[in-house]
């Protein structure tokens, strides 16, 4: 049997939700980031939207994000080049790492 460790909500800090993008999946990724936000900010998370479709990526770090959630969909999102831009700004994020 595994066992669940509550999380401090407040020690993730400012977190980003990226979703929407500018690729064929756009919908789906509005969908899927919208979920994850509405769940996060439940469970006490300061979480906030993020579309880089319609903002730059160095926004993240400008406005101080602790980490960010990538739910994007296709290409950008998960080819591995938004992750490079991240590692490069020094935010942690969920999912591989760059290709």
């Amino acid at each position: 049997m595994s066992s669940f460790t509550p999380l401090d909500a407040q020690a993730l800090g400012k977190v980003g939700v990226l979703f929407g993008g500018r690729s064929a999946e756009r919908d789906v990724s509005i969908m899927s980031g919208t979920g994850v936000l509405q769940a996060l900010q439940s469970g006490g998370v300061y979480a906030h939207a993020f579309d880089p479709g319609q903002r730059s990526i160095a926004e993240l770090a400008a406005e101080k994000f602790d980490r960010v959630f990538i739910a994007l969909h296709g290409r950008y999102g998960e080819d591995g080049s938004l992750q490079g831009a991240l590692e490069q700004l020094g935010i942690p994020y969920t999912g591989s790492g760059v290709a």
